[in-house]
């Protein structure tokens, strides 16, 4: 697998080329916005994209998804149903985030905790992680140890839950059940910032440890 990372917007969210390097096959995860950015990555390195995978619906990850996907004519694929008052509320968004006016846009398809989704010879499994949104959802591949977790933990944090429906033990809850207990080796690939590991997180995340939160 191999794993390009382009970060964009005034909010340097952390969109991922994610490609299997057996069959070229990539998805992108998360165009947050700045589309001629991405589009010219894809162009000039000749990228085979499958689809487009969100972890949730807040703007500065979905907002280039769009123009993306008509481009290229792929699919948008997640996060899970429970995120479809976020696409609704994309013009307001627009204002709260201070991005260009954005349309409604909904997936092409919805995920439920539990799925499979398979790029090339990668299998990805679905786990959803609310807190940070409702339908927030993460990608692990566990043949590769790696886990895409968009808002839910960075290194040495975790999400925000101040938003409309964010919810702080929800998270915490999301992040001890399903990230924490993934194997330690497992890196982490966050929505911003540099990446991590479980095994680090678990040891000294300020915020899961109860020194702070």
């Amino acid at each position: 697998m191999k794993v390009v990372t382009k970060p964009v917007t005034a909010f340097m969210q952390n969109t991922r080329f994610i490609t299997c390097e057996q069959t070229g096959d990539t998805a992108v995860l998360d165009p947050g916005g700045e589309a001629e950015i991405l589009l010219d990555h894809i162009a000039n390195n000749n990228l085979q994209v499958k689809c487009i995978l969100l972890t949730h619906g807040h703007l500065d990850h979905v907002g280039a998804c769009v123009e993306i996907a008509k481009k290229l004519d792929i699919q948008i694929i997640g996060p899970t149903e429970e995120e479809r008052f976020w696409f609704e509320a994309l013009p307001m968004q627009s204002q709260m985030f201070g991005f260009e006016p954005h349309e409604v846009f909904y997936p092409d398809r919805w995920l439920k905790h539990g799925d499979v989704f398979e790029l090339g010879h990668l299998k990805f499994e679905v786990r959803h992680c609310p807190g940070h949104t409702p339908g927030h959802v993460v990608f692990y591949e566990a043949n590769k140890r790696v886990v895409f977790v968009g808002d839910v933990l960075f290194k040495g944090s975790v999400g925000r839950t101040d938003f409309p429906k964010g919810n702080s033990e929800q998270l915490k809850t999301s992040i001890e059940t399903q990230l924490f207990t993934l194997p330690d080796e497992v890196q982490v690939y966050s929505g911003h910032g540099s990446n991590t590991s479980i095994g680090y997180e678990k040891v000294h995340n300020p915020f899961m440890s109860g020194r702070f939160g």
